[in-house]
């Protein structure tokens, strides 16, 4: 790791005098907590922002993030698809261990405006948004949840946080101009007609702006995470942004798209596999991604503005990998950063993620890590940084020395993954190696057949594409051995216990 940084005193981690900004009248507050907002992208690969080698997407405001603070190399997802990989960021679980291991959507629900969303998160499971509650804090997320609808044991208030704005379900958040997003327990109407953003394959889908209305949801959601701040700029508060950019459906308004002119004919006849059309479908994925980097902005001049800027701890990731799913051209803009695989494979293009920090004064600017993390990590890091007690049964081990520049003494031996639906698999990483198990469906039922497990060194072969299996069965054997002890908490409907 390159560091540059002072050493930070333990005692400083829970009382930060702010430095007063040059630009704001805004007396310091002393003897006060860090703030903390954690930004979440969704689909974004790891190689869709400049500061991980983007060269066609501007993403300054992100970019800047990483200038001034900590670029992780080696960080992974939860997950390779949205609610098992929030879910893992919230509890500090792995897949081994956690309830929620897909996207299985629930029916609908009458008399609600939605349907029951996906799987929730169980009743008096510990997340991280407790964790700050517990330390005084005040909690809000804003943007998509994923993890229980309103009456459900998962929902936001349920699980710690105080204020909730955006989407509950997923498939909902599949429509960036609904008709409704969720005030809390209230529905607010948008101004949008009703549009379903999954024609049916063959249909010809029309004009792109037949799937457009007035209110465009990401600057609702942008509205309420500033109002939040303000709301609370004189206490300690967490700040949740899960950004339902750049997931498919493409949906932008025109306007956005100035600035960004690509040859589309090669790709924009391609289906967009049951979502909406779009006549410039590059460019519109590059503007919904810059889009979210002048959110980030936005809120980091708030930041500034008020005098909170030193005295915040900002966090940016994404969920998983890209895809290709809803016409991304994902080959194009090299958004897997030359890995194989995309989201819903285990595959390094499906679960590595970008890991960005920030922190003025604590983390040194400009510097690089490949300490190996995953999701589950962050649950303990803020633990340690409020000084509060973990909860028994996670798998995350805490970052902050490693944040702070310090000797990182705790490493993961290993990480693991299992993913039952649509490409079935294990992975585990062990330091530089990476193990796959495949399994395939047997027809006429939904019983699985055990494959073989590939191997591979990610430090030499980043891209997967060499499998040594056949010339280390002793690394291969210790990976098996790992993917047994891990899935011993099987859930249904995702369960490989009985296939090994």
């Amino acid at each position: 790791m390159k560091c540059r940084c002072t050493t930070l005193s333990v005692a400083l981690l829970c009382s930060i005098m702010v430095t007063s900004c040059s630009q704001s009248n805004i007396e310091p507050e002393v003897n006060r907590q860090p703030n903390v907002i954690y930004f979440l992208a969704d689909d974004l690969g790891v190689g869709d922002l400049g500061s991980y080698g983007q060269q066609h997407i501007q993403t300054p405001n992100i970019d800047k993030l990483a200038a001034e603070g900590m670029l992780f190399s080696r960080h992974y997802a939860g997950s390779s698809v949205c609610a098992p990989s929030r879910a893992s960021l919230m509890t500090g679980r792995d897949m081994g261990h956690t309830d929620i291991r897909g996207n299985a959507q629930l029916k609908q629900q009458p008399d609600t405006p939605e349907y029951q969303g996906q799987y929730p998160l169980a009743q008096g499971t510990i997340t991280l948004a407790h964790l700050f509650q517990q330390a005084g804090y005040q909690t809000g997320a804003f943007g998509k949840w994923g993890l229980g609808s309103l009456q459900s044991s998962g929902n936001p208030k349920a699980m710690g946080f105080d204020q909730f704005y955006g989407y509950l379900d997923q498939r909902h958040a599949h429509n960036y101009f609904p008709q409704y997003l969720w005030d809390g327990d209230e529905v607010a109407r948008l101004d949008n007609p009703a549009i379903n953003v999954h024609p049916k394959l063959g249909r010809d889908k029309g004009d792109h702006r037949e799937y457009m209305g007035k209110d465009y949801a990401p600057y609702k959601i942008l509205a309420r995470a500033k109002e939040f701040i303000s709301q609370n700029r004189d206490e300690a508060f967490f700040l949740y942004v899960p950004f339902v950019v750049p997931h498919a459906a493409i949906q932008i308004p025109d306007k956005e798209l100035d600035g960004y002119q690509f040859d589309e004919t090669a790709h924009r006849l391609g289906e967009p596999r049951a979502y909406t059309p779009h006549p410039k479908p590059r460019a519109a994925r590059a503007a919904m991604i810059s889009r979210m980097d002048r959110d980030v902005g936005d809120i980091m001049a708030m930041l500034k503005g008020l005098g909170l800027d030193d005295n915040t701890l900002v966090l940016f990731s994404s969920d998983n990998g890209a895809t290709s799913v809803g016409g991304s051209d994902i080959n194009f803009f090299n958004s897997t950063a030359d890995a194989r695989g995309e989201k819903a494979t285990l595959y390094e293009g499906g679960i590595r993620a970008p890991l960005i920090a920030r922190w003025p004064g604590n983390i040194s600017a400009g510097s690089e890590s490949d300490h190996l993390s995953a999701f589950w990590d962050m649950l303990p890091t803020f633990a340690q940084l409020l000084e509060q007690s973990v909860p028994e049964g996670i798998q995350g081990i805490s970052m902050l020395p490693t944040l702070l520049g310090k000797t990182q003494d705790e490493q993961h031996e290993s990480l693991y993954w299992e993913f039952f639906s649509r490409n079935p698999s294990q992975a585990v990483v062990m330091g530089n190696w990476k193990a796959i198990r495949h399994y395939s469906k047997k027809r006429g039922n939904s019983a699985l057949e055990l494959g073989t497990t590939a191997l591979y060194n990610l430090q030499e072969d980043p891209s997967e594409s060499e499998d040594l299996a056949a010339k280390h069965p002793e690394l291969v054997k210790k990976a098996e051995m790992i993917m047994a002890q891990r899935q011993r908490s099987p859930h249904l409907p995702w369960n490989f216990q009985s296939y090994n």
